[in-house]
């Protein structure tokens, strides 16, 4: 299934971005979403069950403790939480679920298809969110000069 320009940017024209799989380490990819999505102007809701917070900001410790506003969900968990974590984004709620490269499986797909939510996956999400800066906006070049990048 190939993610649509229009689906992408569904998910991103609404600022409240919950991230499951936030990190502690500054060096992991959990981290650097987390701090630069905050640097682009989202409101980002961590997830993260190890920690009440990173850095100053409220980790929530599951996907259910959420408040029910959010409705997008950017999924950074390792390959085998990530099938569970969108079952409890759906029963809770959760019309929207971006599944970070690397973090994707065929059964969390199925779930999320199954589910009939806004599902993006096989992209990053920082070479969409504005502005694109560093290796981002290289990847988003190179996808463009070879006819790879969404319609």
């Amino acid at each position: 299934m190939k993610t649509s320009r229009k689906a992408i940017e569904s998910f991103l024209s609404t600022k409240k971005i919950a991230v499951a799989g936030v990190s502690r380490n500054s060096k992991k990819f959990g981290y650097t979403v987390f701090k630069e999505l905050t640097q682009k102007g989202f409101d980002v809701y961590a997830i993260n069950p190890n920690t009440d917070s990173l850095g100053g900001t409220p980790c929530f410790q599951s996907v259910s403790a959420l408040p029910s506003d959010i409705k997008n969900l950017l999924i950074v968990t390792p390959k085998d939480q990530t099938a569970g974590v969108i079952r409890e984004a759906v029963s809770s709620g959760i019309s929207g679920i971006w599944i970070q490269q690397m973090s994707d499986t065929p059964e969390a797909i199925k779930v999320a298809e199954d589910s009939k939510v806004n599902l993006i996956t096989r992209e990053c999400i920082l070479m969409w969110a504005e502005p694109v800066k560093s290796i981002h906006k290289f990847h988003r070049t190179v996808k463009r000069l070879f006819g790879r990048l969404q319609k």
